[in-house]
């Protein structure tokens, strides 16, 4: 490959290094084609992309940028799951389809300025979602909430208020 063709390709990489919340590594060997198109498929539909890239020029992108090094990670053929939008949604859904498709393999991933290993990438897919939480802290919140709703619903506050208001009235 010419010079200036790699150098493209590295700009390409850190672009997609820079504009992702986290970077998941996968082992892809002996996925057929149908099973790398269905993986890429699920993967944009989580807002993500994945790209096959030379180690070497992953390890360049990263050093430019200042980002730690994945030397055990960037170890035999990767393909590079850039999440872009929800980084747990996409490991959930990696962590799915190698559950499916034995020949994929998750070997770790950059994640908040970390190297994670296999094992944390797949403790980072089974952590809630954003929205997920965020619906669990309504949950929390709305319950006594409720509860002083089905307490005022049931009428015998708001009829003792409306007893001290005509008592007051009259």
């Amino acid at each position: 490959m010419p010079k200036q063709e790699k150098v493209i390709l590295v700009e390409q990489i850190k672009e997609d290094l820079a504009s992702s919340s986290a970077v998941w590594v996968v082992d892809y060997r002996g996925l057929s084609v149908k099973q790398a198109e269905e993986l890429r498929h699920k993967i944009r539909a989580e807002g993500a992309k994945y790209r096959i890239y030379k180690n070497t020029f992953a390890t360049i992108a990263l050093q430019d940028l200042g980002l730690p090094e994945m030397e055990t990670v960037l170890e035999g053929p990767s393909g590079f799951v850039f999440a872009k939008e929800d980084p747990f949604a996409v490991a959930k859904t990696l962590k799915q389809f190698a559950k499916e498709n034995k020949k994929l393999s998750i070997k770790g991933g950059l994640f908040e300025g970390k190297v994670l290993d296999e094992k944390q990438v797949i403790a980072v897919a089974d952590m809630p979602s954003r929205e997920e939480l965020i619906g669990q802290i309504l949950g929390m919140l709305s319950s006594p909430v409720q509860e002083v709703l089905a307490a005022l619903d049931g009428g015998t506050v708001i009829h003792g208020l409306l007893d001290a208001i005509e008592t007051k009235a009259a």
